[in-house]
C-alpha cells in the first residue's frame, strides 16, 4: 500500500477512534525466531476496553493477529509486539515493516523480559540508518489524557533498573516505540495472572491508553 493511502487510511480511522462508527482494529505481530509473541493474551483486549470505557475511544474488542512479513499490516494503523525471548526478522520482512512504518503505522514493542538482545539486532534490520532514540519525559507520549511527568512508569521488576522507553522517528513523526523494564503490558493482564495492586495495573493502563492515543493524534 503506497504511503498516501495509508495515511488516508490512519486519518480516517482516527476519526473514527472517538466517533460512533466503524470501530477500528489494532493488531498484534506475530514474528518467528522462537520467541512468545502470544505472550499476555489478555492484555490488549483489557487495554482496548479501558480506552473504549475511559477515553470513549471505538477499537474493536478483540485485537488481530497479523504477521510481519503480511500485506494485512497495512490494514491496522496500531500494531503491539510483546515477548520474553528470540526474535528474528527476514529480509522480506524487514522491508515490509519498514514500509508500513514510513506509510503511516504505529509500532509498539514491549520488551516482557528477555526480548531486548533478539530485538535490538532485529531492528537494525528495519532501520539500518537510524538509532533508537531514548525519549525524555517532557515527550507528548507521556501527557496524553493520563499525565506522566517522569514518563514511562514502572510496573515489573527484573533487573533493579529505570524503565526508558526508545524510538524510531521519520520526518520527526514518533513511528516505533520500543518501551524496556516497564514490563507495561503484564499491568494489562487480567488481575489474577499476575496479581498486582490495582494502583499499578491501573498506572500500566493509563500509560497504554496514552500511547494508543497518541498514536491516533499525532
Amino acid at each position: 500500500m503506497k504511503r498516501g493511502i495509508l495515511l488516508l487510511v490512519i486519518i480516517a480511522m482516527s476519526t473514527a477512534l472517538f466517533a460512533q462508527t466503524q470501530p477500528v482494529k489494532i493488531a498484534l505481530l506475530k514474528y518467528r525466531g522462537g520467541g512468545d509473541w502470544y505472550a499476555d493474551p489478555t492484555a490488549l483486549p483489557n487495554l482496548i476496553q479501558f480506552c473504549n470505557e475511559k477515553l470513549n475511544t471505538n477499537v474493536a474488542k478483540n485485537p488481530v493477529q497479523v504477521e510481519v512479513g503480511s500485506q494485512k499490516i497495512f490494514d491496522y494503523p496500531f500494531v503491539h509486539m510483546t515477548g520474553h525471548g528470540n526474535v528474528l526478522f527476514s529480509e522480506s520482512e524487514a522491508n515490509n515493516l519498514k514500509k508500513y512504518l514510513l506509510a503511516g503505522g504505529f509500532l509498539h514493542i514491549d520488551d516482557n523480559y528477555g526480548m531486548d538482545q533478539y530485538i535490538r539486532e532485529e531492528l537494525k534490520k528495519v532501520f539500518p540508518d537510524k538509532e533508537l532514540q531514548e525519549l525524555a519525559a517532557q515527550h507528548p507520549i507521556f501527557h496524553q489524557s493520563f499525565n506522566f511527568p517522569e514518563g514511562l512508569p514502572k510496573i515489573h521488576e527484573h533487573d533493579n533498573e529505570a524503565p526508558r522507553a526508545y524510538g524510531y522517528f521519520h520526518d520527526d513523526r514518533l513511528v516505533c516505540l520500543y518501551t524496556y523494564e516497564s514490563d507495561i503490558s503484564d499491568g494489562w493482564e487480567d488481575k489474577a495472572v499476575h496479581n498486582d495492586p490495582q494502583s499499578k495495573r491501573l498506572k500500566a493502563l493509563r500509560m497504554g491508553a496514552n500511547i494508543l492515543e497518541f498514536c491516533f493524534t499525532h
